[in-house]
């Protein structure tokens, strides 16, 4: 199958944040699509996490690191050499913002500069790709979705330490990576990404299936806060898109873009758990009356038409089937076995879909 033009077959590619859950999910793709793999993370939270269920330390070529760490990580990326970076190490957590500030700005700010150093510093990188975050955005939660010139901002220190690194990332791209035969820069901002894979804390869908396997109920704290949700191969599409048009056209698809669901697959916190009860009927939910808690946007859309129309990248999966996948991939969890087998199959699926659908990085059409 020629995904993405085969633009990875062979490649060396470099993940920061392999670990973590939507790395996780890139390492096992990249690997399916013969790239020769290599990571730079802290080491896992826990023995649920993607990265061990799925066994990756003996898939790919597996190296713990702290991405605050400059000469470590400088170190590593000129001992791979690798052809491609993708950057999705982070604090990734709203909540756990509110509680270490510090730790958060330092990880997701001065570990963006120490990525690019890294890059401008490893000659044999000729694409990059910072990957973000939807809450990138000054969010005046209006109710059209936000474009790629939109404002930088954030009231939490997760979304302004994002809308920084998305800052850091122009700096870079202008200062540094705008001249012929430099590195070609982007980034991509993805909505709200699930699958399954992903027990982090303070999260809805990983709360809501601990609370399935303690056969409890949930308390969700923001019912009616609006989300982008997508399944975590959607965006995951999009960044290997995104790399393999740089790659292939040049410099036109430098900068930010997004890649979020269709404008119709917004749907509230209480929506996505009742939707996931008419699939699985073992959970339930309760919404407690909280008299303080710490800000969260209550809408937030993204304008993913950039993508569309320029890089000729769309979603594949409605909102029922995001939930269903979703849904399979925590009972694969649950359940056990091979979790690798599992989530390629997943991939296939996904891929099968896409190439039903004439989505132009799986049927091997050229982009636009």
């Amino acid at each position: 199958m020629n995904s993405f033009w085969n633009c990875y077959k062979g490649k060396k590619v470099l993940i920061t944040g392999h670990t973590g859950f939507k790395g996780s999910w890139l390492a096992i793709w990249l690997q399916q699509l013969g790239a020769e793999v290599y990571g730079y993370a802290l080491a896992p939270n826990s023995n649920l996490d993607n990265f061990i269920t799925c066994d990756l330390t003996n898939k790919i070529n597996h190296y713990e690191g702290d991405v605050r760490d400059a000469k470590k990580m400088q170190a590593y990326f000129k001992s791979v050499q690798p052809d491609i970076a993708f950057h999705l190490a982070a604090q990734p957590l709203v909540l756990l913002s509110y509680q270490d500030p510090v730790g958060t700005f330092e990880t997701n700010l001065m570990g963006t500069v120490n990525f690019f150093e890294a890059v401008k510093n490893t000659p044999s990188i000729k694409v990059a790709i910072n990957v973000t975050s939807d809450k990138c955005y000054d969010n005046k939660e209006w109710v059209w979705g936000y474009r790629e010139n939109d404002s930088m901002g954030g009231k939490d220190p997760y979304s302004a330490s994002k809308g920084c690194s998305e800052l850091i990332t122009s700096s870079y791209l202008n200062s540094f990576f705008k001249d012929e035969n430099t590195c070609l820069v982007a980034s991509g901002r993805a909505g709200n990404v699930i699958g399954g894979g992903d027990w982090a804390q303070d999260r809805i869908l990983p709360d809501y299936f601990r609370s399935v396997k303690a056969n409890q109920k949930l308390m969700i704290r923001n019912p009616h806060a609006t989300r982008p949700w997508q399944h975590v191969l959607e965006p995951l599409s999009g960044y290997l898109n995104l790399a393999a048009a740089l790659w292939i056209k040049g410099r036109s698809f430098t900068g930010g873009w997004n890649f979020g669901p269709e404008d119709t697959s917004n749907y509230s916190v209480k929506e996505l758990i009742e939707k996931i009860l008419l699939i699985d009927s073992n959970g339930g939910y309760t919404t407690p009356e909280l008299t303080e808690k710490p800000h969260e946007a209550a809408l937030l859309k993204l304008d993913i038409s950039k993508a569309v129309n320029q890089l000729n990248w769309r979603p594949v999966l409605s909102f029922d089937e995001t939930v269903e996948f979703t849904v399979a991939g925590y009972k694969d969890d649950m359940n056990g076995g091979n979790m690798f087998s599992k989530r390629t199959e997943q991939i296939t699926d996904y891929t099968n879909k896409a190439v039903s659908r004439g989505v132009a990085w799986a049927t091997g059409y050229e982009n636009k």
